[in-house]
């Protein structure tokens, strides 16, 4: 079961590196909770796919040197990487935008439910992207 759990994250990273938004989503529970870094919880793949154009829009990012770890039951995960993005259009209450790339060290935790992210809880230091991108 942690390896189906493990290959789950993996194809999740996958699929959003490389844009594929239709696999990225077919993974997500109908509600799907997501915890934004440092900010409130959403519900629902309306949610998210909202949260995820408006990243597209400022951002473009890849996730790289994923470690993955997996609960024995395969019932949790959790994910440590590194961020490499640039910062394309201002994000609401963030500093302007001018093109500035940032390298990050981020993590994820997941809750596995039926085969599928039922809850992601993104992590990264935003004092330290601030101070990447020249805030």
């Amino acid at each position: 079961m942690s390896q189906t759990t493990a290959d789950l994250i993996r194809r999740y990273y996958a699929a959003f590196n490389a844009s594929e938004w239709d696999k990225f989503f077919a993974m997500l529970s109908e509600d799907i909770a997501h915890d934004i870094n440092q900010g409130g919880r959403e519900t629902g793949k309306a949610a998210f796919h909202r949260f995820i154009e408006r990243m597209n829009k400022c951002y473009r990012e890849q996730i790289v040197d994923i470690v993955v770890s997996v609960s024995e039951d395969g019932s949790r995960a959790a994910a440590e990487y590194v961020v490499l993005g640039t910062y394309l259009n201002t994000d609401e209450g963030l500093p302007p935008a001018k093109g500035q790339t940032y390298r990050l060290p981020g993590g994820a935790f997941f809750e596995i439910r039926n085969g599928l992210v039922a809850r992601v809880t993104n992590y990264y230091n935003l004092q330290d992207w601030l101070h990447q991108v020249g805030a």
